[in-house]
């Protein structure tokens, strides 16, 4: 199969889809990978990498995406929609909850997409989502950290405090990958930690793992005004696969927080846990509303390139070789947990949580893969 990897044009975005040593898996198993020039080379991968890799280095984005199967990180951007087109597979983060316009652009093309943070295993969990996310939830604590600091318009708390003067506050919304490596780093910078979860096994084996070192709260509306109205910095780490995320916030509760101190939205993928959250980038990454610092970047793991990058394709690369080998139809007929990654195919949304979201009607997967599909 034609695999291609463009280069990724979101604003910061430096990770690729394929790294060199997937391209040469890829190229060994008698697939044609096809390459963006300068693809890989913020993150230290040059062109002469992947041409001893096996790949086709090629000039421009349209060449790359022209490819049976495309390979990226982040979803199309608008100027990219163009390159969409029937039966084309397209592998990437999409995250189409909040973004009706792209998924009208993915329904309007015909192509097959297949959407990383739906994908599951077999215990129901989000394998392609989870490397992201334990970046982001370990880069969430850091980011709130430097914008708690009075230069940047936060309360001019240190986390971790110093003798004889208390630690800052942390308030975690949820216990999930996000919530429990935000929970690992704050305590780690000897913060005072919070987290609230629905899931009262998730609270339990947090409240173990730190021996009671970490406050654990059940979800309720009083639990999370409490939490949020005290804390210096608020993590939100809530997920609702495929879903637009709940908002836990709303302005009301804002007007409640101390002056200065900092909500990270990790959710804002999937449309943000704060009533007042909207998506920010790398190069102007906070807001201020009601005196609190809103950061809202929407691709925070392209601020840390390489970890990410190598973490994502150490997860995804099997279900690469799977498309590859097998085309998508029967990819997804031998994976439940993959076939819960198809979002659009042939002009429907195909995932009935993203369809819910969008407001639109849900034609299930099954009928694509049980039958005769355009494409491959």
């Amino acid at each position: 199969m034609r695999i291609g990897v463009p280069g990724e044009i979101k604003s910061g975005e430096f990770r690729v889809g394929l790294v060199p040593t997937s391209v040469r898996e890829l190229c060994a198993a008698g697939h044609d990978v096809l390459v963006q020039s300068g693809a890989g080379a913020r993150i230290g991968f040059g062109d002469a990498d992947y041409a001893a890799a096996g790949a086709r280095v090629v000039t421009g984005a349209a060449e790359a995406w022209a490819a049976e199967l495309v390979v990226k990180v982040k979803e199309p951007q608008a100027v990219e929609f163009a390159y969409l087109r029937p039966a084309q597979v397209l592998f990437t983060y999409l995250h189409l909850a909040p973004d009706l316009r792209q998924a009208e652009a993915l329904q309007d093309s015909g192509c097959v997409a297949i959407a990383y943070e739906t994908v599951t295993d077999p215990e129901g969990k989000l394998p392609l989502l989870a490397p992201m996310s334990a970046v982001a939830g370990r880069m969430a604590v850091q980011a709130g950290a430097h914008f708690l600091e009075k230069t940047y318009g936060g309360r001019g708390v240190l986390l971790g405090g110093v003798p004889g003067v208390a630690p800052g506050r942390v308030t975690v919304l949820g216990g999930g990958t996000v919530g429990s490596h935000a929970v690992r780093m704050a305590v780690g910078l000897g913060a005072e930690v919070t987290v609230i979860d629905r899931n009262l096994k998730r609270l339990d084996a947090l409240d173990r793992e730190y021996h009671g070192r970490v406050r654990t709260l059940m979800a309720s509306g009083v639990a999370i005004e409490e939490a949020v109205c005290r804390a210096d910095l608020v993590i939100g780490a809530v997920l609702r696969a495929g879903g637009a995320a709940p908002k836990l916030i709303d302005r009301a509760m804002l007007k409640k927080m101390q002056a200065g101190a900092v909500i990270v939205d990790v959710a804002i993928d999937q449309g943000g846990c704060c009533e007042t959250s909207h998506p920010t980038t790398h190069a102007d990454p906070v807001f201020v509303v009601e005196g609190v610092v809103h950061y809202c970047v929407a691709n925070m793991p392209g601020a840390v390139p390489l970890t990410s990058t190598l973490a994502l394709n150490n997860a995804t690369l099997p279900y690469v070789r799977a498309l590859a080998d097998k085309g998508w139809q029967q990819s997804l007929r031998d994976d439940p947990g993959f076939a819960s990654g198809l979002n659009v195919c042939a002009g429907q949304i195909t995932h009935p949580v993203v369809a819910a979201a969008l407001g639109k009607t849900c034609t299930m997967p099954a009928d694509f893969i049980a039958v005769s599909a355009p494409g491959k």
